[in-house]
């Protein structure tokens, strides 16, 4: 699990007290290291990531000068001056009020139906307004958890229902329940492309960064590049000649897995040129939907299941194509 929101959350926590400009005198023993490691030895309450940061914004001089490379080597005795600030990235642990679709809340997790373009994650380019962001704003005592409780991910242009904790008990079990796979995720998926073959089809290929476009995911040889294993259900719902319906279900759930794996059937999603989908003037992004979400509750033990109507520009989409969506509705909690 990427722990970035964790360092985040103490950087910002420390960076909202001060603002201060603090001199590190290179000791014998850091001689002819770089840069970037006698900041962490000298600055040890703040994390490596923050400390970058800093570097890369012009923060770290000596003499007057900025040095802005974090391999440069430094020698005994050099005084140095850092300023410590508040960064984007340290400040990204925020509330921020936002209207969030909850489709249910107890003492210990909320369902959030996410819409199409709302990030996850702060990352670069998103620092804030994101779905971490709002819920901090919903809930201030989410602070206190790593990722304000978020344990799985959907992409940005990806629709439909996300669990998340509300305390560390229920995060903890959530998340050992999802490294069980005792968590259903079921999407919905549209391609121009016709399905082929038997109705039913399970895709076991491993993913990893795309060897000549690291922006993007691909199917990996293990032996060559590194990688996880992945594996994903799926099964023809509805088509016509203009395109394929598509259930998924992933078993693993690893980044652009469905993205990746729908691909690799010859079945590229709608709008998602990233993977070779084409462009539709009613689908203004990737055509995928997490519309059934079901689980035990991970404190009482209570079978919960969840379905998310299928959002305006699907729909639009499957009307267009004389596609039928047939799902029987899931009892409500």
């Amino acid at each position: 699990m990427d722990e970035f929101q964790d360092e985040t959350s103490l950087d910002s926590a420390v960076t909202a007290k001060i603002s201060e400009v603090r001199e590190l005198l290179v000791p014998a023993e850091l001689h002819g290291q770089r840069l970037d490691r006698m900041l962490v030895a000298g600055v040890p309450e703040f994390s490596r990531s923050y400390l970058q940061q800093l570097l890369e914004d012009g923060a770290v001089s000596r003499a007057g000068l900025a040095q802005l490379k974090s391999a440069f080597k430094v020698k005994a005795g050099e005084r140095w001056q850092i300023e410590l600030r508040a960064t984007p990235q340290s400040q990204a642990f925020k509330a921020e009020s936002m209207a969030l679709d909850v489709v249910y809340e107890d003492a210990d997790l909320r369902v959030i139906d996410k819409p199409a373009g709302l990030v996850v994650h702060p990352a670069p380019g998103n620092w804030s307004g994101t779905l971490m962001n709002g819920l901090l704003g919903l809930d201030p005592a989410l602070m206190e958890l790593p990722r304000a409780g978020i344990v799985h991910r959907l992409d940005k242009e990806t629709s439909g229902l996300m669990v998340v904790a509300r305390t560390r008990l229920a995060m903890d079990a959530l998340v050992q329940k999802m490294a069980a796979r005792e968590i259903n995720r079921q999407y919905v998926a549209m391609s121009d492309q016709a399905w082929t073959g038997n109705t039913q089809k399970t895709v076991e290929l491993p993913i990893g960064r795309d060897p000549a476009n690291r922006l993007r995911m691909a199917v990996v040889d293990l032996a060559k590049n590194s990688g996880k294993t992945a594996k994903t259900h799926f099964r023809v719902m509805s088509q016509t000649e203009q395109g394929s319906l598509v259930r998924c279900i992933l078993e693993t759930g690893r980044t652009h897995q469905i993205r990746v794996h729908m691909a690799a059937l010859k079945l590229p999603l709608v709008g998602d040129s990233t993977y070779g989908g084409s462009s539709h003037p009613l689908m203004p992004r990737q055509a995928l939907h997490a519309d059934l979400l079901s689980f035990d509750h991970p404190v009482s033990g209570q079978p919960l299941a969840f379905q998310s109507p299928l959002p305006a520009d699907i729909q639009s989409l499957l009307q267009a194509w004389s596609l039928s969506y047939n799902e029987k509705p899931v009892s409500q909690a």
